[in-house]
């Protein structure tokens, strides 16, 4: 059975990080919708005359937002059968909180829930000064106006909902504030895959 393993988290929160670090062990493909979408969303934030490196405007969300999400999902699908997990990394915050949204997915290729193993990792880390600090780390044009915009941005650092209909054992809520990253690997290993955890000396 497949595994669609989503970590989901806002900007910063060390998504894509951990999901490569884990990765690295497992067969498992990562499926980053902001690599996915990125030349789509340059190539239509130029057409209408806005910045390309706008990933968080309101313009942005209108244009670009929904088909990043279905190029990230249509991959994410069309792999299924493939002898390897999908790690699929976004914020996903609207269709988190959507408990019928995660079934209208896999009912495009004709499956449910019983078909393919869903967990989910809710990425955060401990306070905002430190998501400032992560993404100031990160020196990428795609934040500017995060920075030019910070009080409406900080509001992707409340708390988000899970409403897909997954057994409790299947959500994780992980803080990611550590810097150690083989550490925080351990434990997503364990989550996803349930095997004892390692000890690194």
């Amino acid at each position: 059975m497949n595994r669609f393993v989503f970590f989901l988290g806002p900007a910063g929160a060390g998504k894509t990080t951990l999901a490569k670090a884990v990765a690295a062990r497992r067969p498992a493909a990562i499926l980053d919708m902001d690599i996915l979408l990125r030349p789509a969303a340059d190539a239509i934030m130029t057409m209408h005359g806005l910045d390309p490196t706008d990933r968080d405007s309101a313009e942005y969300k209108a244009l670009c937002r929904d088909l990043g999400y279905r190029i990230t999902m249509d991959a994410a699908l069309d792999n299924i059968g493939l002898a390897s997990d999908m790690y699929i990394v976004g914020p996903f915050t609207k269709e988190a909180a959507d408990p019928e949204w995660i079934g209208r997915e896999l009912s495009r290729r004709g499956l449910t829930l019983s078909d393919i193993e869903v967990k989910v990792l809710l990425v955060g880390l401990g306070n905002e000064e430190l998501y400032r600090e992560r993404i100031l780390q990160r020196k990428s044009p795609l934040d500017d106006w995060k920075f030019r915009n910070w009080e409406q941005f900080r509001s992707a650092f409340a708390d988000r909902e899970m409403n897909w209909p997954l057994p409790p054992d299947h959500i994780l809520r992980f803080d990611n504030s550590s810097s150690d990253l083989a550490g925080a690997a351990d434990q997503v290993e364990h989550f996803i895959y349930g095997d004892p955890l390692n000890i690194h000396l």
